[in-house]
């Protein structure tokens, strides 16, 4: 499959998903002259509609850059409000996983943000983990001559990202799940 056939695919898949919310492509900065190296790169602005009244950012070009045998990633975000900052923060993880000198994320890996997630919030990291907010129908996106697997990108605390260090992922999630937090507050407690 072609780069630009995958990126349709994806494109097509997002809208259908989101049928009913207004989708544009956001802008980014990547700062210190990089936007040249992720040319491929787009990101989605995903409004708020029939699935929630939350903003959602996809990446559309991960894929192409950081694929083996048909298979990949994409991330989504998801917002309270729309803001160029989640798109910034999308980028940076796509740069960070497929750019020049590629550091591979997966399912329960994570990234520092190097700054709040928002000014004021506690959350300086970034956890991949599976779309809960969207369901596994967002997750996976079937392309000719393989698929792209979409996956959530959730803000947390350095404490947090200490706890799944010592206790993995599974354990971290239950944590964040017992004590019901809103994933999009950039104010959240941390629940470690």
């Amino acid at each position: 499959m072609t780069t630009d056939g995958a990126a349709e695919a994806l494109d097509r898949h997002v809208r259908q998903f989101f049928a009913g919310h207004s989708v544009g492509t956001a802008d980014y900065d990547l700062g210190d002259g990089r936007r040249g190296m992720a040319r491929d790169l787009r990101i989605l602005e995903v409004g708020p509609g029939p699935r929630g009244n939350l903003w959602t950012y996809v990446t559309i070009g991960c894929w192409a850059r950081a694929r083996h045998q048909g298979h990949g990633l994409e991330f989504v975000m998801t917002a309270p409000v729309s803001d160029p900052r989640f798109a910034d923060v999308l980028a940076m993880t796509a740069f960070y996983h497929c750019g020049p000198e590629p550091h591979l994320l997966d399912l329960g890996h994570s990234l520092p943000m190097g700054e709040p997630w928002t000014p004021g919030s506690t959350c300086e990291y970034l956890l991949v983990s599976l779309p809960y907010l969207h369901g596994p129908a967002l997750e996976r996106c079937a392309l000719p001559d393989g698929h792209a697997r979409l996956l959530w990108l959730l803000p947390v605390t350095a404490s947090e990202i200490a706890f799944r260090r010592r206790h993995g992922t599974e354990a971290l999630e239950q944590l964040l799940d017992e004590a019901e937090i809103d994933p999009v507050d950039p104010r959240r407690p941390a629940v470690v």
